[in-house]
């Protein structure tokens, strides 16, 4: 199983510009000076995480897939990252995830933050999504996912889970430890992006962007730096790890219902 190197972007966003957003983005990935497989951008970069429904939307032919098909296409990596989606019946925290070939896919935010209302101003997703790339199965996931582990679950189908946020410095102890959890329950990597600074609404944001191995050891600590966090997964000290230690084997069986259903 090949490496995967991948690249963490850890910056403050501009409220409800997503103008100024891409052009900061793309200012620090001009600065990328290695060969890089994946690009992480945090959840809604374009606008900060915001419940305005007049907000700036992304939606088919919108500036924001061009940027990100030019910044694919410029490093030769995915870039990935969640955006306000408009669509046909309404609004979504989607994740875009944009090869360099400029075809994309998408996940839509699962868990919808009911105590910022969310779930009155977005549709929530119904489909959990592993995408490959090279040797590596990858779910990526948004923000409050992360606090459900049953949606997060290793079905013996991924090798990375991926989450991107805007996680509010008020609980940074839980997202720390959520997600070194997420990677020893299922003996996978985990990386993890989070924004930095203050949004529209005076919420603050403390980085903490991550990355553990299988073990649960950490890798990358973003702590409150901004710029391009690199990491390389080893993929053959993953294979001999749950070799070595195939706790999964012993994994209990069970289906998803959600809480609405």
């Amino acid at each position: 199983m090949r490496d995967l190197n991948l690249t963490l972007v850890q910056t403050e966003l501009a409220w409800h510009d997503p103008e100024a957003n891409r052009a900061a983005l793309g200012a620090l990935l001009a600065g990328l000076d290695r060969a890089c497989d994946l690009i992480v951008l945090p959840e809604m970069f374009t606008t900060g995480f915001t419940m305005d429904d007049h907000a700036p939307a992304v939606q088919p032919g919108d500036a924001t897939l061009a940027w990100l098909a030019e910044q694919a296409a410029t490093t030769g990596a995915v870039v990935a990252g969640s955006v306000r989606w408009a669509g046909a019946d309404g609004f979504r925290n989607r994740l875009l995830w944009m090869r360099p070939d400029g075809d994309w896919s998408c996940y839509d935010k699962r868990h919808l933050f009911r105590m910022a209302d969310e779930h009155q101003h977005y549709l929530a997703g119904r489909q959990r999504q592993v995408f490959e790339l090279g040797d590596w199965r990858i779910c990526p996931l948004v923000c409050y996912d992360l606090r459900f582990p049953v949606w997060s679950r290793n079905r013996g189908d991924l090798d990375l889970l991926l989450y991107v946020a805007n996680w509010p410095a008020a609980r940074r102890d839980h997202w720390r430890a959520l997600l070194q959890a997420r990677a020893i329950e299922n003996q996978c990597l985990v990386a993890a992006v989070n924004r930095l600074g203050r949004d529209g609404n005076g919420v603050d944001y403390a980085g903490d962007s991550l990355v553990f191995d299988a073990r649960g050891e950490l890798l990358v600590d973003g702590k409150e730096c901004a710029g391009l966090h690199h990491v390389t997964c080893h993929g053959e000290g993953l294979v001999s790890y749950r070799q070595k230690f195939p706790a999964a084997l012993d994994a209990d069986r069970f289906e998803i219902v959600s809480a609405s259903d």
